[in-house]
């Protein structure tokens, strides 16, 4: 196939966003205005469901397209992320990645990763920048760049977008894929730009009611229901995010590419905070929860004259 037939495609990829956090899904609070853009530009569909309401067997559904019991990821990663214990935990299974990279398209992952062996890039991805394990601070953090742990400066989200769109201009004049999976707006939700936590002090949070508290809430319900200031925090998470996914849209578009780009958006797992009376995902409750929000997320995909 001539390489202007073949699309290329960037799968942004947040981490614990509820399918509530955004404008275009209804949320009249939280500013997000390029992943609106986005959806005003493509199809957005207010039933997504992941597989799994944790991170690592999500994400190891979204690139081998199989069920948990199929790939035997059945939770969030706590070892084998990192020597001398690491693991690849996707060994030997096909994922699409793979497919695309046997297809002729470079490959790349600019974010998060935690589905093991975080050091060595895997499954066609040559590009590989990474953060070590599953969760990380977002000042200062520690990266994986070139097979090292490095600490790169400044704000984590702003670095993988940074990253993201190194990985663009160094391929523009060939068909590629690329994942640019953000560590927002996971926790911690502090030490994000200022300026936008600030702006959200007049914020009535109607969209997040702190319901009363659920029975069988976690300890982290028990510190955050009602915090006002950790609120602020996950809504700026999600704003800064949406800052990167403006940049990345807008470098496409002076690139020459957005006509020619296949742009995917969505989450890993969905939230709650203080939604039901908790805050978390599946693993907010014990027993394990399938509230809406916890199961469904934000899915956007927007490809100019096709989607």
């Amino acid at each position: 196939m001539a390489d202007e037939q073949r699309p290329n495609v960037v799968f942004i990829l947040t981490d614990d966003q509820g399918p509530w956090a955004a404008g275009c899904c209804g949320n009249e609070e939280i500013r997000t205005p390029n992943i609106d853009r986005l959806a005003a530009a493509g199809m957005r569909l207010a039933n997504f469901f992941c597989t799994s309401p944790v991170c690592s067997p999500a994400r190891a559904s979204l690139l081998t397209g199989r069920i948990p019991s199929q790939h035997g990821v059945h939770d969030w990663l706590r070892e084998g992320n990192m020597p001398p214990d690491a693991a690849r935990h996707l060994e030997g299974q096909t994922c699409y990645t793979d497919l695309l990279a046997e297809a002729g398209y470079a490959c790349g992952l600019s974010g998060k990763w935690h589905l093991g062996d975080s050091l060595t890039p895997q499954h066609g991805l040559t590009h590989w920048f990474t953060i070590p394990r599953g969760a990380s601070q977002y000042n200062d953090a520690e990266v994986i760049r070139d097979g090292k742990v490095e600490v790169a400066p400044g704000y984590l989200t702003d670095v993988i977008t940074d990253d993201a769109l190194g990985f663009l201009d160094a391929h523009r004049d060939e068909p590629f894929y690329l994942s640019v999976h953000y560590n927002a707006p996971h926790s911690p939700w502090t030490g994000h730009p200022q300026e936008i936590v600030d702006s959200y002090d007049g914020c009535p949070f109607r969209s997040c009611p702190q319901e009363a508290m659920h029975p069988w809430a976690n300890n982290l319900s028990r510190r955050a229901l009602g915090d006002r200031e950790l609120l602020k925090g996950y809504f700026a998470a999600v704003t800064a995010m949406d800052l990167g996914v403006g940049r990345i849209l807008d470098r496409l578009e002076a690139l020459g590419l957005r006509e020619r780009t296949l742009v995917v958006f969505t989450s890993d797992n969905g939230f709650s905070c203080g939604q039901h009376g908790f805050w978390g995902k599946g693993n907010g409750t014990l027993p394990l929860n399938m509230y809406d929000s916890s199961v469904k997320v934000p899915f956007i995909a927007s490809h100019p004259g096709r989607v």
